[in-house]
């Protein structure tokens, strides 16, 4: 953002010359102003680029903020607030202090060697084929960068997206970032009464077909899925990859909650379908993988063509990653990968710690009287709350989910997300009477949030 001169920020001094030499006089002195575009007259040069318009709103950033100013109990944003693995943490210390000097400098551009090594040695068994370390993955700052990487080298101007709502919601911008066309198609709750699973939000088979043109370059698919913790069935998936293949159009596979499977359900890479491979980017995190989210590292695997133009983008954008997170999450995976498929993986044993906090988070909000979307995967847990006695301002432009999670934080001190953040313009309703919580955290932060939600249920008594 465009800023005055920090000599200016502190001047008393009435008067000030806009970026075009126009005289302007604020109403009060501008120590006591936050200065904005409006306080002075910019110049059409000074704007910024029209391609990101409107991406300037963050549902993380609002509702952050507001979680702060009113010292609610965070169950908003998706992050574990407790500690990861002791090895991972010291493997990064190591790292950071190891006599290998270069473990400090630049690494590979598109990832540090000891890391492709390690994820090729994970994933190639998991995809039932060998992957190229060196030509078939990309580490990413993040799993947002390898979202980006892929709207940026494989999107071109008027090419349409699909995306599946609700949907993280950088999806969107990225897509029109790149001049890419966003068409969506919503999961639709096929119950609303008893006990509801993610598995009861589906796809409409002849809606979704509807989507696919020859327009269509990628659609992206989420799973396991957030908000709503469905985990595609093989079922679910080869209806999508049909479709893929009828209109040759790419995958972007966003699954980076594939470890984050509960019993009784099993995650299916949509990668390892019938000549699926071949169109398919499949983005992964360490993040989520190791609990470690503020590492912001993630990667892309996929075939040699589309993660050639992935890495165009990346070379010419971040170019690297840090050396040392590299070298602890490839540390972290040498680990692991002998154990999978043991109890005693970490792989394993997260979703097993998880599987009681999302029994007492669903069995406190259905005390309350909301009805809990119960997750097959994830940490995130949706639930209806349409059946309380919450006043909306039905007048109002504001989404009613907004509204409500707004009083819930003013006046409950609890935090959520509203999910129609995650809906098209055109889709918003269907989130109306939905709210999103986050269940990866601290058994006394879901005690915390048991007690509040147990003393408004004595308020509606």
């Amino acid at each position: 953002m465009l800023k005055l001169s920090s000599r200016l920020l502190n001047c008393s001094c009435p008067v000030v010359r806009s970026f075009k030499g126009t005289l302007v006089k604020p109403s009060a002195p501008l120590y006591h102003r936050n200065i904005s575009y409006s306080d002075v007259t910019m110049s059409s040069k000074s704007r910024m680029a029209k391609r990101i318009e409107g991406g300037g709103n963050n549902v993380w950033v609002e509702f952050g903020r507001l979680t702060a100013e009113h010292n609610a109990l965070n169950l908003g944003q998706g992050f574990p607030n407790f500690s990861p693995p002791e090895y991972v943490k010291d493997s990064l210390c190591q790292a950071v202090k190891s006599d290998n000097v270069l473990l400090n400098q630049y690494t590979r551009s598109y990832g540090h060697p000891r890391l492709v090594n390690a994820l090729a040695k994970t994933f190639s068994p998991l995809h039932s084929r060998e992957i190229d370390a060196m030509e078939e993955i990309m580490v990413s700052i993040g799993a947002y960068e390898s979202l980006f990487c892929s709207m940026q080298g494989l999107v071109n101007p008027g090419d349409e997206v699909i995306i599946i709502e609700p949907f993280f919601d950088c999806y969107e911008p990225m897509v029109k970032v790149a001049g890419g066309i966003p068409v969506f198609i919503p999961l639709r709750p096929t119950k609303s009464e008893g006990v509801v699973t993610s598995d009861d939000w589906k796809l409409d088979p002849a809606e979704l077909a509807s989507k696919f043109s020859d327009k269509t370059k990628a659609i992206i698919v989420n799973t396991p899925h957030n908000p709503t913790g469905k985990i595609f069935t093989r079922d679910e998936l080869t209806m999508i990859a049909d479709l893929c293949k009828k209109h040759d159009v790419v995958v972007i596979a966003d699954e980076v909650y594939e470890w984050l499977v509960y019993k009784g359900h099993q995650h299916t890479r949509i990668a390892t379908l019938p000549d699926m491979w071949e169109r398919t980017v499949t983005i992964g995190s360490a993040g989520k993988t190791f609990s470690v989210t503020g590492w912001k590292l993630g990667w892309s695997i996929g075939p040699k063509d589309l993660i050639h133009a992935l890495r165009t983008v990346h070379q010419n954008c971040t170019y690297t990653c840090p050396t040392p997170i590299q070298e602890a999450v490839a540390i972290g995976f040498e680990r692991e990968t002998p154990l999978i498929g043991k109890p005693e993986c970490y792989f394993n044993e997260l979703p097993a710690e998880l599987e009681p906090k999302r029994k007492k988070m669903a069995k406190f909000l259905s005390e309350v009287g909301m009805v809990p979307t119960i997750p097959e995967g994830g940490y995130f847990m949706m639930a209806d709350y349409s059946k309380l006695n919450v006043q909306m301002d039905e007048k109002s432009d504001e989404p009613k989910d907004f509204q409500f999670v707004k009083w819930l934080t003013k006046n409950k001190k609890l935090s959520a997300i509203p999910p129609s953040a995650f809906y098209s313009a055109e889709h918003k309703h269907l989130a109306s009477n939905f709210i999103r919580f986050c269940f990866i955290k601290t058994d006394e932060t879901l005690e915390k949030a048991e007690k509040i939600i147990k003393d408004w249920k004595a308020t509606l008594a």
